[in-house]
């Protein structure tokens, strides 16, 4: 008697740890729905409790004057960090493209927003494109170069931020006129504006922007290839490829794509439509 006694009060608190272990997982699902939810593809990110992501100086990404983090990588990030029921959104920038991706393959990003290019296809994978634009020029007041066709002549100089998707997309293309190249935006803008350039090649929203500084330049009204934007993920990470993927292809059904691009003022970029 005794000994089923003792059985009885066994079973019974090994019933209540039980209890207790399930209201304690409920009380975690019920202040965080989404991450009790989250997918299976993402659950490392979901752990870690952040979600790191790697930016350079574009179009996509900039800092207000406070230094805060500006820009659609910062706007995508921080829906994809909500969806996920994480709190915290982590900008790892770096200077230039290459580092980015370094830092993809190193696994010290999670994710990475760029320009989508052979060349970086064969170091990171891409999803399909969410955003498109267009790789233009720059020419200062009095330029006698009117479409993008007139910059590959003899005796001109076009100026390159070195590493871009657009100055590889530019040397690509060009056969007479010469690249002068810089490692970012500002000193190569300086390339054109202190008459050390005939043109500055570079992303349209990029250029519209540096035009404002430069009193009487123009951006051409045609390019010389258009672009896409996606996000990066290791090669070694096809299910967080997959989850990201169809999380840009809700955004982008939902109108709220459409609506961070708004939103930032990007002019000359608009929604990459399909997959």
């Amino acid at each position: 008697m005794r000994l089923l006694r003792c059985s009885f009060f066994a079973f019974e608190e090994s019933i209540m740890r039980f209890i207790l272990s399930l209201l304690a997982c409920l009380a975690v699902a019920f202040a965080n729905p989404d991450r009790a939810a989250a997918d299976p593809r993402m659950t490392d990110i979901v752990q870690a409790g952040k979600l790191r992501i790697g930016v350079f100086p574009s179009f996509q990404f900039s800092r207000d004057a406070a230094g805060k983090p500006r820009g659609l990588a910062p706007d995508i990030a921080a829906a994809l960090s909500k969806r996920l029921g994480i709190a915290e959104v982590v900008v790892v920038e770096h200077p230039t493209p290459p580092q980015v991706i370094a830092c993809v393959k190193a696994a010290g990003c999670d994710i990475a927003f760029m320009l989508i290019d052979p060349a970086r296809a064969a170091e990171v994978n891409f999803t399909p494109a969410f955003v498109r634009s267009d790789f233009t020029y720059l020419v200062p007041a009095g330029s006698a170069l009117g479409i993008a066709a007139d910059v590959d002549h003899p005796g001109i100089r076009v100026a390159a931020v070195h590493g871009h998707a657009s100055t590889i997309a530019l040397v690509r293309l060009l056969k007479q006129a010469q690249p002068v190249y810089a490692d970012t935006y500002d000193p190569t803008f300086e390339l054109l504006r202190s008459e050390n350039a005939d043109a500055f090649a570079s992303i349209r929203e990029m250029l519209i922007q540096y035009s404002a500084q430069l009193p009487g330049s123009r951006v051409l009204d045609d390019s010389y290839q258009t672009n896409l934007a996606g996000v990066a993920v290791a090669k070694e990470k096809a299910e967080r490829l997959d989850y990201v993927s169809e999380f840009l292809e809700e955004l982008k059904r939902s109108g709220s794509l459409k609506k961070m691009v708004d939103d930032n003022g990007l002019r000359g970029v608009e929604v990459a439509i399909g997959r």
